[in-house]
């Protein structure tokens, strides 16, 4: 019994120490996933999307999809910039 708390504790410590190396590697690679808006830097809404060189881009609201129209290639230099892994564009 003792055996076996031993290693439900050392299990426990484990996921606690390693779990967050794993989301530190991603930051330190620089890559995360998108959650900003590109033109306003709010919280993406996930139904508010343009599909650009085949990546997926989403906007706060549909007032910033025409705003990123006007000039992709500055909305999509920041978006590098920043480190942001862009989702690849859907098929359909």
């Amino acid at each position: 019994m003792k055996l076996m708390k031993r290693v439900v504790w050392m299990m426990a410590v484990m996921i606690f120490a390693l779990g967050p190396m794993a989301l530190s590697i991603e930051a330190a690679e620089g890559v995360n996933s998108q959650s900003k808006c590109p033109v306003m830097g709010g919280p993406i809404n996930k139904s508010v999307y343009i599909d650009q060189d085949g990546k997926r881009i989403y906007f706060c609201c549909e007032a910033c999809t025409h705003d990123f129209r006007k000039d992709p290639a500055k909305y999509m230099k920041k978006l590098e910039e920043e480190g942001v892994a862009l989702e690849a564009a859907s098929a359909n």
